[in-house]
């Protein structure tokens, strides 16, 4: 039998080669004015030859304010657009993948230190800090400096820089755009009823909660060339009593497919402090076949999947459309290739490695 991990999907008009995506991560390597380095020409270029069938590029912040630590990478400013468009021109010379951009505001996450330096908050008043911004005056851990409340100018303000950043995504040639609404970050700060406790049209009811993140899906959309997807990644629950659940999350996936998005990639977590996660292998996907029983667009799976048969399964018995790695392809960047020739099927790969290819996996590489 034919392997289904190994066949196309379409994401909007974006032809996928297989159904292997590579995750946005986080690599905390920014020059300290969200320029990217040559550290992302060599990171995004390695796994731009993997086989995988689309690269995304990590969460990239709209505003300074916005951004995870002072490293993250950005797209607010002429000198991160630059900075970006030589970092893809030689990730482009030697590779035809695909390639997406995770666009982002931490929200209440912002100002902390990188994870190797243990990820505290920074507060405004030391060198490198800010002062952060979220949907309530509510700090993520106790002890942290709070975030100020943002205001409907405000509201206004950071939909206008999502456009902005959109708008110098499809000018560096972006293939697809993928909206940050997880992981505890400003959309999913405004999903969630555990760190939205606004009186106003944004806050208390779901309908309420998920007007920001869909006023900036409206926006982007319109921004985006039409023929380029744009999707959402979500955290499915946050793994909290009274927190945001799945229920939620399939309410705002369908309310996301009837404006247009093009795909749905389901994550958890990240929101509190409290979270209760059962990690283990796949912990994910149960959520993502939840959330795939009431759309009809692509949905990614992602969450510590790692192997061959457990991807394939995956996609074969219809859990989600397409499994997303990160942690997995950072240990061994020819994963899709290894997988390919454990399911019998078929990669691509760059012509100066073809001479690699196993004597036993004969057809392993497409030239």
């Amino acid at each position: 039998m034919a392997s289904k991990l190994f066949t196309p999907l379409d994401v909007g008009a974006l032809s996928l080669s297989n159904r292997i995506v590579i995750a946005p991560m986080c690599q905390y390597s920014a020059d300290g004015s969200g320029n990217a380095t040559d550290w992302h020409l060599i990171h995004l270029g390695t796994l731009s030859l993997s086989g995988a069938s689309l690269l995304m590029i990590e969460a990239t912040a709209v505003t300074p304010e916005g951004r995870i630590s002072p490293d993250d990478l950005g797209l607010w400013s002429d000198d991160n657009e630059a900075a970006l468009a030589r970092v893809l021109a030689g990730v482009r010379r030697y590779s035809d993948m695909p390639i997406g951009i995770q666009l982002a505001h931490a929200g209440r996450k912002a100002s902390t230190r990188v994870p190797w330096e243990g990820g505290a908050q920074i507060r405004p008043d030391e060198p490198t800090g800010w002062q952060t911004e979220a949907p309530s005056p509510l700090a993520f851990e106790n002890g942290e400096n709070p975030p100020t409340e943002l205001g409907r100018d405000d509201l206004v303000r950071l939909r206008d820089a999502f456009v902005a950043a959109a708008v110098r995504a499809d000018r560096l040639g972006i293939d697809a755009i993928q909206l940050h609404g997880a992981h505890g970050y400003l959309m999913h700060e405004f999903l969630s009823p555990l760190s939205n406790r606004r009186e106003d049209e944004y806050g208390g009811s779901l309908e309420n909660r998920m007007r920001f993140p869909l006023e900036v899906f409206d926006a982007v959309r319109a921004a985006f060339p039409a023929h380029k997807p744009v999707s959402m990644r979500v955290s499915a629950t946050d793994w909290v009593d009274g927190g945001w659940d799945i229920e939620s999350t399939t309410a705002f996936a369908k309310a996301l497919e009837a404006r247009g998005c093009d795909a749905i990639h389901v994550s958890s977590g990240g929101l509190h402090p409290a979270q209760q996660i059962p990690v283990g292998p796949s912990y994910q996907v149960p959520l993502a076949r939840k959330v795939k029983e009431q759309v009809g667009i692509p949905v990614i799976a992602v969450g510590l999947i790692t192997g061959f048969e457990q991807a394939e399964a995956i996609v074969s018995t219809g859990d989600a459309d397409a499994i997303a790695l990160a942690r997995t392809i950072l240990y061994d960047p020819r994963w899709p290739w290894h997988a390919a020739a454990a399911l019998g099927a078929r990669v691509k790969a760059a012509k100066q490695y073809l001479r690699c290819q196993p004597r036993q996996h004969a057809d392993l590489f497409n030239d």
